[in-house]
């Protein structure tokens, strides 16, 4: 039979048989097994005060955590996850929101999520890797690592682009600083907004090196009325207590990006107008996101972001995650990551496999010297298969197990958004990082419980 309109809908709703759905009943269940986690969220949520009795009701520590591992196992924005607390039963009923409750907005959710520090995630994902050896679902015997790159938010970098980038957030915030206090300034943003365009579409080097000279004069120009704008700021006349501190913060964040302005300006100076080849490590990518450090692998493929060292092992649970500074060959993390993956499972696993790029004689002798039975890498150039293992028929096993941590990664960047992190600052980044590795490793438990 078929109808123009549906009957009324039932009053009563009922819960979907849907594998999504069991899922997020089984992810339920096992983090009500893991009381310790809330009491680490709510240290972080209450305020510095210690007075989590005031105020209007808030977000419970236990909705924080839940819409955490929600927005990062289905990759969505803040502004999504909003819509979904408030037009799904099933993610209303996994965040536990009772239907008289109205559901929290973006900024909300915002605020609340961004307040949970990196080292708490880091720590439940640590409970959750516990629950999972007392499950028997991870003995953690053997043990697979790998590295990846996760992309800050920034756009693709260029000398031109930052130096224009510098004059437009400085023009913007003297801008704000006239309008509230009457500071004085001559804006040059239009002036390089042109030469930044200019420079794109230079026909040959000579003309390229002369709009480089006059937007770097418009820089330098703008940073000149920047420092200007500091001094009005400094001796104006005296304000209220909101006044007060709106002026502190535009003086901060004005100090601030002229700090990032003079770095963009030197390496400028030197890569364009000297010809020198200025190091990744002293180079600026992005005055917003300045702790983007410059990745490249291969040899061929750059990368800005952060490397992001991972660690698995045969149940498909990510076991530990490092976030580097800087590039780090690969060969000097081994034993770190080792030796941190035995305190989060207790004791050091028996086989441990790696990429090529951690091949060295000197990883084998340390590792196995801390009792690693066999230490496997997939490509190893100068070593024989006797001095990493006890049988070539355990050597190509472990070699083949670490290709596991391959689809690991690959469903941690295309379900959990591990692929860009959109979230500012180095501690934001490392709490994003663990977040998804957090969603991830509950859905893997709850579908070894589902089997």
């Amino acid at each position: 039979m078929r109808r123009k309109v549906a009957d009324q809908l039932g009053l009563v709703t009922t819960t979907p048989d849907h594998v999504r759905a069991r899922e997020l009943t089984m992810m339920s269940c096992v983090l009500d097994d893991l009381p310790k986690a809330l009491e680490l969220v709510y240290r972080d949520l209450v305020d510095e005060k210690g007075r989590p009795s005031t105020g209007r009701e808030a977000m419970t520590a236990e909705q924080v955590l839940r819409a955490m591992v929600l927005k990062q196992r289905f990759s969505l924005a803040y502004e999504g996850l909003a819509f979904a607390l408030a037009d799904s039963n099933s993610v209303r009923a996994f965040c536990r929101l009772p239907l008289s409750m109205s559901t929290p907005a973006r900024s909300t959710l915002q605020s609340n999520i961004k307040r949970v520090e990196a080292s708490t995630w880091e720590e439940i994902n640590r409970l959750l890797v516990r629950y999972a050896q007392d499950k028997k679902i991870e003995s953690g015997r053997a043990t697979r690592s790998d590295c990846t790159v996760v992309e800050t938010n920034i756009h693709e970098p260029s000398d031109s682009s930052l130096l224009w980038d510098c004059v437009r957030v400085l023009v913007r915030l003297m801008t704000k600083a006239r309008e509230e206090f009457g500071a004085h300034f001559q804006s040059r943003s239009r002036r390089a907004k042109r030469r930044a365009i200019g420079i794109l579409n230079a026909k040959s080097k000579e003309q390229r090196t002369a709009l480089y000279r006059d937007l770097l004069k418009v820089t330098n120009e703008t940073m000149t009325q920047a420092i200007d704008v500091v001094l009005q700021l400094e001796r104006g006349p005296a304000a209220d207590g909101n006044g007060v501190v709106s002026r502190f913060l535009i003086e901060r964040e004005i100090k601030d990006v002229l700090e990032l302005a003079k770095r963009v300006v030197d390496q400028t100076e030197r890569r364009v107008l000297r010809g020198e080849s200025v190091p990744a490590s002293e180079k600026i990518v992005s005055i917003f996101e300045a702790h983007t450090d410059i990745i490249v692998k291969d040899r061929r493929d750059t990368f800005y972001g952060h490397k992001v060292c991972l660690t698995s092992g045969a149940s498909g649970l990510v076991l530990d995650a490092v976030v580097e500074r800087g590039n780090p060959a690969d060969a000097t993390l081994a034993r770190k990551m080792v030796e941190r993956v035995g305190s989060v499972l207790g004791r050091l696993p028996k086989q441990v496999s790696f990429d090529g790029g951690f091949s060295s004689k000197a990883n084998v002798t340390e590792l196995k010297t801390l009792g690693v039975t066999d230490v496997v890498f997939s490509k190893h150039v100068g070593l024989d298969v006797s001095d990493m293992a006890k049988s070539p028929w355990v050597f190509r096993k472990l070699r083949n197990f670490r290709a596991g941590i391959e689809a690991g990664i690959s469903f941690l960047k295309r379900t959990f958004g591990l692929r860009r992190c959109n979230w500012s600052g180095f501690d934001s980044f490392g709490a994003y990082v663990w977040g998804s590795v957090l969603a991830c490793n509950l859905l893997v438990v709850a579908r070894h419980l589902l089997q």
